[in-house]
C-alpha cells in the first residue's frame, strides 16, 4: 500500500497575465480555457484520481472567492479534505505553511504535496507516476521539486539548475528566476536546467523544520492563525487580523532557495502554466491555419493567432502570430511573442485607476440596469418612509428621534443636531423623488425644533440636545454646520420659507467662527482645539454644491473649490490611492494608527462628489481622482467573505475595523453611479451589485422600514439598535439609483 501524501491545492493567484479575461474577481484558475471545465476543477479531479494510497484533498483560497470555490467542488470527493480559507493573500511561504500544520494536526507526520491551481497537465497518469517517483526521497527528509524538460528558451518560467542524479533523482544545484531571451537560450543549451512546475513533495515534519531554520516569524505567525481558525461545513476560516500579520513572500524566497539538499524529479507528465496568450495558443485545438477560435468570431487568412472573443462578435483579417482577445468591456491586442508583457497594461490602468482589472461583467453578474428597482421603490416608498415618518418623528418634545428599536419603538437618546438635519434633508429628497407623504410638513417640523432649541448665541448650532430639547452639548461643531447646510439648501429647494435665511446666517457664523484664520479650511469645533479631520470638509464640500443646485451662485462653487484644494494638496495620497482622515494643525497627518487609517466608506462618498465637482467646474481631471479612490476602497477596504466595507483599512490594505456598517454600502451604490457616467467602464453590473449586497446583508434582515447597521466580519448582526443617522444615506443612494436606472425595471 502506498503512503498516504495529503494534497493542497493553492489558488490564490489572480493571472494577471491572461487579462482582460482574468481579473481580480474572477482569475484564471475558475475558467475553463482548454476544455473539460475549470482549471481549479480539472485540478481537483486530477488529485482525486491518485491509482494508489490515501490522499486527503484541500484547497487553500481566498474568502473573496468562497462561491466559486464551493460550485468547483460539487460532487468531488475529497477523502475528508476541504477548503481553508484565506481572509487576506500573505503569498505562498503561508500557504505552504498553512499546509503543513494542517497535516501535522490531522495527520502526523505525513508526505504533502502542494500544487497550483491554474496549470494545465492533461496526463493524469503520468503525474502520479512523477509524484510516486519522488516520494522515497521526501520520506527520506528531502524537498522534492518537479521540473520540466525545456524544449524551447522560455523567458515566463523559473528554471531549476541540477547536477548529478541518482536512480533518476537530481541534486538541484540553484533555483533561478525568469530569465532574458539570450539567458534562457543558454540554459536551453546546458542541458542541465529544467523549468519549475512550483509542485512541492515533502514530508510535514522536513518543512517544520525549514521554516523553523529561515522563516520562524513566517511559520509563528501562521500557526497563531490557524489555532485560532474556526470550522464549518463550508470550510475553515482564519481571523483577518492573525493572518495578516504573516510576513507576505513566496515559499521559494522563503525556503527553496536557501534549504540544502532540495531534490528534483525530472516530470514524466505534459505542462503547461497557461500564464500567456502565447501558452494558451500552444494547447488550445487549433485550426488548419494553426488558429485558436474561441467564441463569435469570424477570422480571414489568419494563422498561428489566439483569437477569443467572450461577448459581441469580433471579425479579423489578415492577421498573423498575434493574440486578440475581446471582453464585454475591454479588449487586448498583441503579438504572441509580446504576450508575457500583459502585466504592462495591467499595471498602466490601475495606475490611472481604471476598474477594468477588477471586475468581470460575467454571465452569473446582474447585467440588466434596474434589475432592483422594484425592491428599492417598494423598500423606499412602501416601508421606510411611511415608518420613519411616523414612529420616527417625536411629536411632543419635537424634532426626529435618534433611534428607534428593531420593533419600531423610539428610543429615548440624546439628539444630535446633524441627525435632526439628516432627516429634514432625507424627506426633502423623497419628496422632490415624487413622495406623497407629508414632507413638507416634516421638514418644517425638523427646521422649527432645530432653530427654535438649537442655535447658539453666536448663531451657529448646537452639536446635541436632550430629548426634550433642552441643550446637552453646546459645542458648534463643523461636521454638524455641514449637515445643517445641507439641510438647508435642499429644504430651500423644496419650498420651506425659512431655509434661505437660516442659510445665510449659518454661512455668516462659518466664516465668522469656525474658519481656519491661515485659511487652510475650517476648525472642528469654534473654540479651534483639537485634531483636524478630511471628513467634515468633505461633508461641507456636499453642502456648498448643494446650495450652488440650489441658487445657482458661482459663489458656493468657490466655496467648494476652496475644499478641493485641499483635498489635492494633503488629504489625498499619490501613491497608495488612499485618502488620509486625521491630521495636526499644519494638515500633516496625525502620529500612530490614526495617521495610517482610511475609510472605504469615505473613499465612496468623496468619489461621488468629486465627479459632482468636476461637472460643474470642468475640472475633468477630478474623475480621476475619484476612480482612483473608488479602486482603492475596491481593493483593500471589503470584506471578501461578505463584499461589504469594513470599517477602517490602514494606507496599506489591512483592516482596522472589521465592523461593515450600513452607510459605506450606501456610499458605494452613490459612487458607482457617479463614475458609471464619467468616461470609465461601464458600472452598471457594479451598481446592481451593490445594491443587491445592501439588501442582503442590511435591509432583508431587518423588520420592514428598518435595517441591521452593524455586521461583523462573518455577516453576523451586531446592531442592537436602528440609527436615523443612517436613514439620509439611504434615502439618497436609493433615490439616485432609481433616478438613474432603466423604467423597464419598475
Amino acid at each position: 500500500m502506498s503512503e498516504r501524501i495529503v494534497s493542497f491545492v493553492m489558488s490564490g493567484g489572480v493571472g494577471s497575465r491572461l487579462w482582460p479575461l482574468s481579473r481580480e474577481d474572477n482569475p484564471k484558475q475558475f475558467h475553463d480555457l482548454s476544455g473539460h471545465g475549470s482549471m481549479l476543477a480539472k485540478t481537483l479531479r486530477r488529485l482525486t484520481a491518485r491509482p494508489d494510497g490515501e490522499t486527503p484533498i484541500f484547497l487553500i483560497a481566498a474568502e473573496r472567492h468562497a462561491e466559486r470555490v464551493h460550485a468547483d467542488l460539487a460532487g468531488l470527493d475529497l477523502a475528508g479534505g476541504g477548503p481553508l480559507f484565506e481572509p487576506t493573500g500573505r503569498n505562498t511561504a503561508a500557504a505552504v505553511a498553512l499546509a503543513t500544520l494542517r497535516t501535522l494536526s490531522e495527520f502526523g507526520d505525513s508526505l504533502v504535496l502542494v500544487v497550483p491551481s491554474d496549470h494545465e497537465i492533461s496526463t493524469t497518469r503520468q503525474f502520479w507516476e512523477s509524484i510516486e517517483a519522488g516520494a522515497a526521497a521526501a520520506s527520506d527528509g528531502r524537498l522534492v521539486v518537479f521540473g520540466i524538460k525545456p524544449t524551447q528558451p522560455e523567458t515566463g518560467y523559473g528554471y531549476i539548475e541540477v547536477s548529478r542524479d541518482k536512480a533518476g533523482i537530481f541534486d538541484v544545484s540553484r533555483f533561478v528566476e525568469k530569465p532574458d531571451l539570450a539567458t534562457a537560450q543558454s540554459y536551453l543549451e546546458a542541458g542541465n536546467f529544467y523549468w519549475n512546475t512550483g509542485i512541492f513533495l515533502f514530508r510535514a515534519g522536513a518543512m517544520r523544520d525549514a521554516f523553523a531554520a529561515f522563516e520562524p516569524k513566517i511559520w509563528q505567525a501562521t500557526e497563531t492563525a490557524y489555532k485560532a481558525a474556526t470550522s464549518d461545513l463550508s470550510g475553515l476560516y482564519m481571523p483577518l487580523e492573525l493572518y495578516a500579520a504573516i510576513p507576505s513572500t513566496s515559499i521559494d524566497y522563503a525556503i527553496m532557495e536557501r534549504a540544502t539538499g532540495i531534490a528534483m524529479v525530472p516530470a514524466g507528465f505534459r505542462w503547461n502554466d497557461l500564464g500567456s496568450w502565447q501558452s494558451l495558443l500552444d494547447v488550445g485545438p487549433s485550426d488548419s491555419q494553426g488558429n485558436v477560435i474561441v467564441g463569435d468570431v469570424v477570422a480571414i487568412d489568419c494563422e498561428n493567432s489566439y483569437i477569443r472573443s467572450d461577448g459581441r462578435l469580433l471579425s479579423a483579417i489578415g492577421m498573423k502570430d498575434v493574440a486578440i482577445v475581446s471582453t464585454a468591456d475591454a479588449t487586448f491586442v498583441a503579438p504572441v511573442s509580446h504576450s508575457q508583457h500583459v502585466k504592462k497594461i495591467v499595471e498602466q490602468l490601475e495606475k490611472s485607476g481604471r476598474l477594468e482589472t477588477r471586475f468581470t461583467p460575467a454571465h452569473d453578474r446582474v447585467i440588466e440596469s434596474g434589475a432592483w428597482r422594484r425592491r428599492v421603490r417598494h423598500w423606499l416608498f412602501e416601508e421606510t418612509l411611511p415608518l420613519w415618518s411616523t414612529s420616527g418623528v417625536d411629536e411632543r418634545h419635537g424634532g426626529f428621534h435618534e433611534a428607534l428599536g428593531f420593533d419600531a419603538a423610539p428610543l429615548l437618546k440624546p439628539k444630535r443636531m446633524r441627525t435632526q438635519a439628516r432627516q429634514v434633508y432625507a424627506f426633502a429628497v423623497a419628496k422632490a423623488r415624487g413622495w406623497t407623504g407629508p414632507a413638507d410638513r416634516l421638514i418644517s417640523h425638523g427646521i422649527d425644533f432645530m432653530a427654535g432649541k438649537g442655535r447658539t448665541d453666536s448663531g451657529g448650532w448646537v452639536r446635541t440636545l436632550n430629548v426634550d430639547g433642552s441643550v446637552a452639548d453646546s459645542a458648534e461643531d463643523a461636521y454638524d454646520h455641514s449637515c445643517v447646510l445641507l439641510a438647508l439648501a435642499h429644504a430651500h429647494m423644496s419650498g420651506n420659507p425659512d431655509a434661505l435665511l437660516l442659510g445665510e446666517e449659518t454661512f455668516a457664523f462659518l466664516d465668522a467662527h469656525l474658519e481656519d484664520e491661515r485659511m487652510t479650511g475650517f476648525l472642528e469645533t469654534s473654540s479651534g482645539e483639537g485634531e483636524r479631520r478630511s471628513n467634515p470638509h468633505m461633508h461641507l464640500l456636499e453642502a456648498f454644491l448643494a446650495w450652488h443646485q440650489a441658487t445657482g451662485e458661482r459663489a458656493y462653487l468657490r466655496r467648494a473649490a476652496r475644499i478641493i484644494d485641499l483635498f489635492r494638496s494633503h488629504f489625498f495620497d499619490p501613491e497608495s490611492w488612499t485618502l488620509g482622515e486625521y491630521f495636526d494643525r499644519e494638515w500633516k497627518p496625525s502620529t500612530g494608527e490614526k495617521g495610517q487609517g482610511t475609510e472605504p466608506g469615505h473613499h465612496f462618498e468623496w468619489a461621488s462628489l468629486l465627479v459632482d465637482f468636476a461637472a460643474r467646474s470642468g475640472q475633468t481631471e477630478l474623475s480621476g481622482f475619484a476612480r482612483k479612490l473608488y479602486a482603492s476602497a475596491i481593493a483593500n477596504g471589503l470584506n471578501r467573505a461578505t463584499g461589504l466595507s469594513y470599517g477602517a483599512v490602514s494606507r496599506q490594505g489591512l483592516p482596522l475595523d472589521l465592523v461593515s456598517r450600513s452607510w459605506p454600502q450606501a456610499e458605494a451604490v452613490k459612487a458607482a453611479i457617479a463614475l458609471d457616467g464619467s468616461g470609465g467602464p461601464d458600472l452598471k453590473p457594479e451598481i446592481e451589485a451593490r445594491v443587491g449586497r445592501l439588501f442582503r446583508w442590511h435591509i432583508d434582515p431587518a423588520p420592514l422600514g428598518l435595517w441591521i447597521d452593524r455586521i461583523d466580519e462573518r455577516g453576523r448582526s451586531l446592531a442592537s439598535d436602528v440609527p436615523a443617522s443612517i436613514f439620509y444615506h439611504l434615502v439618497c443612494a436609493l433615490t439616485q439609483y432609481l433616478d438613474g436606472t432603466a423604467e423597464k425595471g419598475s
